[in-house]
C-alpha cells in the first residue's frame, strides 16, 4: 500500500469518525461540513473526493458508526448459538442496551435525531442493515414464546424490548443536553439495567406462553 493510498484512507476515516459524532449531536440539518472537516483535520475538498455530497456522507458515517459499534458489542452478547433461547435472548438484549449505552456510539443518537427532523435519508439503508438484526430478534422471540403464539403478542414482545432499550437512549440524550438536571434513573450501573430489562421480558413472556399453552391443549 503507498503512502499516499493510506494517507487518503486515514482521512476518509477520520471524516466518518466526525461525521457521525456531529450527526449524532445535532442531527442533518444542523451538522455543516465545515465543522466536520475542522474536527477531522481534513481539507473540505475532501469531502467531495470521498463522498461526493452531504447526503452520501450521512449515510457512510451511519453504516461506519454502526458496524464499528456491533464489532465493539456483537449482537449475540458472546452467548452460543447452542445455549438455551433464553439465554441468546439475553445475550442479544445485552448487546443492545450496551450498544445504546456507550458513549462511543453514535448510529442511535443519529436515527434519534431523525425520528425528531426526519430527512428520509436512512430509510433503506436502516432497512439493509437493521432489519436483519430485527428479524433475528423475532426468531427468537418466537421461539420463546411457542408457536401458539399470534403475530401480535410477537410484535408487542418486540416492541416492549425495543421500548425499554430506546428509554435509556432517551434518557442519555437528556442528561447530555441537560447535565445539571437530576434525571429518574441512575445511568451509571448498566449491568443493572441490563438484567432488569432481560428479567422483565422473560418475565413478560412467560407469562404470555402460558396462557396461549392451555388454549392448545383444550383444543
Amino acid at each position: 500500500m503507498t503512502d499516499l493510498k493510506t494517507k487518503a484512507e486515514k482521512t476518509r476515516e477520520r471524516l466518518l469518525t466526525a461525521a457521525s459524532r456531529i450527526f449524532a449531536e445535532k442531527g442533518y440539518q444542523d451538522s455543516t461540513i465545515a465543522e466536520i472537516c475542522e474536527q477531522a483535520q481534513a481539507k473540505f475538498t475532501s469531502v467531495n473526493y470521498h463522498f461526493g455530497d452531504k447526503q452520501t456522507l450521512y449515510l457512510e458515517a451511519w453504516r461506519h458508526a454502526f458496524n464499528q459499534e456491533l464489532g465493539q458489542h456483537p449482537p449475540d452478547g458472546g452467548v452460543s448459538q447452542q445455549a438455551p433461547v433464553e439465554q441468546r435472548l439475553a445475550g442479544r438484549i445485552k448487546s443492545l442496551i450496551r450498544r445504546v449505552a456507550d458513549n462511543n456510539s453514535y448510529s442511535f443518537a443519529i436515527i434519534h435525531k431523525e425520528m425528531a427532523q426526519s430527512t428520509r435519508l436512512l430509510a433503506d439503508i436502516l432497512e439493509k442493515e437493521i432489519n436483519p438484526q430485527r428479524q433475528q430478534m423475532f426468531g427468537l422471540l418466537r421461539e420463546c414464546l411457542g408457536q401458539d403464539a399470534s403475530e401480535q403478542q410477537l410484535q408487542y414482545c418486540h416492541v416492549s424490548i425495543m421500548g425499554q432499550c430506546f428509554q435509556l437512549l432517551r434518557l442519555k440524550q437528556m442528561q447530555q443536553d441537560r447535565p445539571q438536571r437530576t434525571l429518574p434513573s441512575d445511568l451509571s450501573d448498566i449491568g443493572a439495567f441490563v438484567k432488569h430489562v432481560v428479567d422483565f421480558s422473560l418475565d413478560g413472556i412467560h407469562a404470555i406462553r402460558s396462557q396461549t399453552l392451555p388454549q392448545r391443549i383444550q383444543v
